[in-house]
């Protein structure tokens, strides 16, 4: 039986992956800010599942989670940092504290986890992290560039958090969903209260107030949480995990456009080197 720690469980694939772990017999320590909002989730797993109270954005709070993860059952075997939140926001219109607060909670809070869990994993010679990303990192739109830059940090970090502890027999893999029927669009997405009305046709259509959840994204949360799951449990498993039809879709293309662009331009790119 494996312990698995899960951020940001209160709702989306989050919770999707708790309900995995814990159907399929494993503890899992379920963290939310509001414990409340995963109290079910307890209740209908009294002996496998402790909900704990976490703010990713605070290293005590960090500590104290894994400390309890560790006097309840004795190991965390499985990390998945899930929580974080969209923003929605033109470079130009940024608060800086607001983007502060961002990668705080996207970036840096999955690092200071990362070095908790990291000491009991080496000593195991054994354990999996799984960084759960977006689409958005290979990707980014208008009025999304804060957002794409605190995934795409968060993939690089791990690209080379992989390849250090792959030796120690320790595995790590990043998620990519793509559109997912959560609350997203909801109570996960924050925007800036700085507006510059020639952003108005580009950004300023993805701004918050300008965003309308319609729940009809093809995501599953509660498909994708188990593919998550069964996926890093495999011995044979990807370093980029994409989760949905739309994202296979969108990174290919995207990354099709960018070795299309490398080929056109190699030749000036060539130029720069020693004769």
């Amino acid at each position: 039986m494996k312990t698995w720690l899960i951020t940001g469980c209160s709702s989306g694939i989050g919770r999707g992956i708790a309900k995995a772990v814990l159907k399929k017999g494993d503890n899992a320590v379920v963290t939310a800010r509001d414990t409340s909002k995963i109290a079910d989730l307890v209740d209908q797993y009294p002996n496998t599942a402790l909900g704990v109270a976490l703010d990713i954005t605070k290293k005590e709070s960090i500590s104290a989670a894994v400390k309890q993860a560790q006097e309840r059952f004795g190991t965390i075997d499985v990390l998945i940092n899930n929580a974080g939140y969209g923003y929605r926001s033109s470079v130009e219109e940024g608060d800086i504290d607001d983007v502060n607060l961002l990668f705080n909670t996207n970036f840096f809070g999955p690092i200071e986890l990362i070095k908790e869990v990291l000491p009991q994993m080496r000593a195991n010679k054994n354990g999996a992290i799984v960084n759960v990303s977006s689409i958005a990192a290979v990707r980014s739109g208008v009025g999304s560039g804060y957002y794409a830059a605190s995934k795409a940090a968060l993939e690089l970090m791990t690209d080379g958090l992989a390849k250090e502890l792959k030796p120690l027999g320790i595995k790590v893999m990043i998620a990519q969903p793509g559109s997912f029927r959560t609350n997203f669009y909801d109570t996960s997405l924050k925007g800036t209260k700085n507006k510059i009305d020639d952003y108005n046709e580009t950004a300023g259509k993805t701004r918050k107030e300008n965003v309308v959840n319609h729940k009809n994204q093809p995501g599953d949360p509660d498909k994708g949480g188990q593919v998550i799951v069964d996926t890093i449990e495999k011995d044979n498993y990807p370093f980029r995990l994409l989760l949905g039809s739309d994202a296979t879709k969108i990174v290919a293309s995207a990354l099709e456009e960018r070795i299309q662009e490398i080929e056109t331009w190699k030749n000036i790119s060539s130029q720069s080197d020693f004769e």
